[in-house]
């Protein structure tokens, strides 16, 4: 059920841009929408393992890599923030494919905006989902490369093509200092794993480094990038030039994106890490 959850989105993308030549714009839109209200109803009884019956979840896929002493892998961890994060996503996301059905119905590229929609969704569930920074990362990556194609699915528009690079140009910024604290965590304490990082945290409250003259704690330091990269992908203030031109983007774009679940990332990352 897990793991079904997480992947039906994803399931979704690859049938409407595979499928859709033989099925049509009706056919798409069905599929997707029904494989994303599936998705919704997992949520739900998610939710009820692990925050009603107290269960969490622990899914180990398969191995990323090894390099050294570091091991990564996919896999999903579920625990009641992330059941929360989880019903959020699948359930506005299933609401803005319903939507899209009627809003989008006379764009002769609509089953292309239905598949970005589903694989935005699965982006932004891997990214809730990962038990590390390296997978973290990659569905931070995915959600902004998304963001991209659905800001800019009207290509032919200038407007809409200056939107897209101005969101891509803001989130870089959030993404340099999230790569800049990946890379503090794992040369202080050579790993990746949230768990681990959360059981010796200590290890950097009690290093100083000398920073412009001045001696700093560097667990301030990581938590200083944590929240920049959560301010760039939230949009928040100095960081929020790229929100308003991106509504050049069709309107469950910004209801997807930008009001419900994208925004909402750089938030989860301050949570987790709380």
């Amino acid at each position: 059920m897990y793991l079904l959850f997480v992947f039906l989105p994803l399931y979704s993308f690859f049938i409407s841009f595979v499928l859709s030549p033989f099925i049509g714009k009706k056919g798409t839109c069905f599929l997707t929408s029904f494989f994303l209200g599936i998705t919704a109803l997992l949520s739900l009884f998610i939710f009820y393992e692990i925050v009603l019956c107290d269960s969490n979840c622990h899914i180990i896929l398969t191995s990323w890599f090894q390099s050294g002493c570091l091991s990564v892998f996919w896999s999903c961890y579920f625990d009641n923030l992330t059941s929360i994060m989880c019903i959020m996503i699948s359930v506005v996301s299933f609401c803005v494919h319903i939507f899209s059905i009627n809003y989008m119905g006379n764009d002769f590229q609509q089953e292309r905006f239905m598949g970005l929609l589903s694989l935005f969704t699965f982006f932004m569930i891997l990214l809730v989902v990962s038990d590390n920074l390296l997978q973290l990362l990659f569905g931070w990556e995915g959600v902004g490369i998304c963001s991209y194609l659905l800001i800019n699915f009207w290509y032919m528009r200038k407007n809409t093509n200056d939107s897209a690079l101005k969101a891509v140009f803001y989130n870089r910024v959030g993404d340099l200092c999230l790569l800049l604290a990946i890379f503090i965590i794992y040369y202080f304490l050579q790993t990746l794993d949230f768990h681990l990082i959360f059981d010796n945290y200590f290890v950097l409250q009690n290093i100083q480094i000398n920073l412009f003259f001045y001696d700093i704690n560097v667990l301030n330091i990581v938590c200083f990038f944590l929240v920049i990269g959560a301010m760039a992908k939230s949009a928040q203030i100095f960081l929020q030039g790229w929100l308003g031109d991106a509504m050049e983007g069709p309107t469950p774009v910004s209801a997807l994106i930008h009001a419900a679940t994208m925004v909402t990332a750089g938030i989860y990352l301050i949570a987790r890490f709380s």
